[in-house]
């Protein structure tokens, strides 16, 4: 299973200028997209997922960016971090908020900027890991600040079968499992995903 998250890191940083600065990113864990940790001059990771976090600091460690990143294990929607950034990042997880609008608030006001990387509201990857509709009320959250750069980029998720599929959508519950149930006797499966950056300012 692959997408290019090279390439999306790259499209996250012709979006938005992260160099030098202090970049605080919620959602961090995985370690997907820890190619953008070479712009910032500091990362304050922020997530919910120890285990997540565990692989962003293999991730970190493995790309010699350890003293950059300083790591927090917690919900950020709960937590009074003892930082301010010049950026805060939503790293594809606003729209798993329990409050994007809350979220939204606290990030500004740790940063003036606030970026958004997640979800496309058009993307089929979203609706087979039964996303769309949290993905589409995120959005229409955002839409509600003031947004002064918005873009949307195309991109696909590519498996070799329906079990490597599964392996990824199971998680998601039965819904998901049912609708990949299409590709059951496909190989070589290509999924294509939408996603979209916008950029927030509160100063």
């Amino acid at each position: 299973m692959a997408a290019d998250y090279a390439l999306m890191v790259r499209n996250l940083l012709s979006f938005y200028d992260f160099d030098g600065k202090t970049m605080i990113a919620i959602g961090a864990g995985g370690g997907q997209f820890v190619g953008y940790g070479h712009a910032p001059r500091r990362i304050v990771a922020v997530d919910q997922d120890a285990a997540a976090l565990d692989q962003l600091r293999e991730a970190v460690a493995k790309n010699d960016m350890s003293d950059k990143f300083e790591f927090v294990h917690g919900d950020f929607l709960a937590m009074d971090l003892p930082v301010r950034g010049d950026v805060v990042l939503f790293d594809f997880c606003l729209h798993e908020m329990v409050d994007a609008a809350l979220a939204l608030t606290r990030a500004g006001g740790l940063a003036g900027d606030v970026v958004v990387f997640d979800h496309g509201r058009t993307s089929e990857w979203a609706y087979y890991v039964v996303e769309e509709e949290k993905v589409k009320l995120s959005w229409r959250t955002v839409e509600r600040f003031r947004v002064v750069r918005h873009q949307e980029y195309s991109a696909e998720h590519r498996f070799k079968d329906h079990a490597e599929l599964l392996a990824k959508v199971k998680v998601q519950g039965e819904t998901a499992i049912e609708r990949i149930e299409k590709f059951k006797t496909q190989t070589d499966i290509k999924i294509p995903l939408t996603y979209e950056l916008a950029l927030v300012q509160f100063s």
